[in-house]
């Protein structure tokens, strides 16, 4: 999930001030771009249209791309496109390919684009998400030199807690590269119905949880799961 300004493996050791975050012997690290439109509220349907239609295919084509998802909110408009890649040289290298594609999409979407760049730093899926599916997003600001401990309290103490809310899919955690200074955690819920049923209980558990995590909270934003392409594997 993506800026709050986008968004979807833990990692022991300790992470560093230097932009890389710490290994873990399970898996290797997945990137992502994020882009950020805040569109014209009528657009959204257009532009949902044209991301599945026209971008998803396109970005397929991409050597490394290994998917794409959508989060849209139809109120405000905020709608945030994220592909995930294999590799961070993959990533790069699409660079030039991507960037009229990305242009042609904020078209559609009778809005600007915002984009940012993460590390997939944790994926765990309970089930597949289904039509319906909604994303909670929150920002975090993290401390670069306390990443290893964060990863690591939020895949032991966070992701249990987030699996027993009401309607739980999938949780990710993505930190923006390379300085490793913000954070977003996004859980997948199989419908609007039950994020609403949960929100009090994720708000309780956000405020208990974030100082131990040794981070402190940017934003809350609940979407739309308009998309849900991302061939990512399980990372905790």
């Amino acid at each position: 999930m993506p800026g709050s300004a986008g968004w979807r493996k833990v990692f022991g050791g300790t992470g560093g001030a230097t932009g890389a975050l710490p290994r873990h012997g399970r898996g290797s690290i997945v990137y992502a771009r994020s882009t950020t439109i805040e569109a014209q509220p009528l657009s959204v349907d257009i532009g949902i249209a044209h991301v599945r239609d026209v971008v998803m295919p396109a970005l397929q084509e991409i050597d490394g791309c290994v998917g794409v998802s959508l989060l849209v909110d139809r109120q405000s408009g905020r709608c945030i496109a994220t592909s995930a890649w294999e590799t961070l040289e993959a990533m790069r290298a699409s660079v030039e390919r991507v960037a009229p594609i990305r242009d042609r999409a904020a078209l559609m979407f009778a809005g600007s684009a915002r984009v940012e760049e993460w590390d997939i730093a944790l994926l765990h899926r309970d089930h597949p998400s289904h039509e319906g599916a909604c994303v909670r997003a929150t920002w975090l600001k993290v401390v670069p030199d306390q990443l290893g401990r964060s990863l690591e309290f939020y895949r032991t103490s966070v992701l249990p807690e987030l699996e027993s809310l009401d309607g739980f899919c999938s949780a990710s955690l993505m930190v923006d590269h390379p300085a490793c200074r913000r954070a977003v955690s996004c859980s997948t819920f199989d419908s609007m119905d039950a994020m609403a049923r949960n929100r009090d209980r994720a708000s309780e558990l956000r405020s208990r949880r974030v100082r131990e995590l040794g981070a402190e909270v940017l934003d809350v934003a609940e979407f739309e799961l308009a998309i849900a392409h991302l061939r990512v594997p399980e990372l905790v």
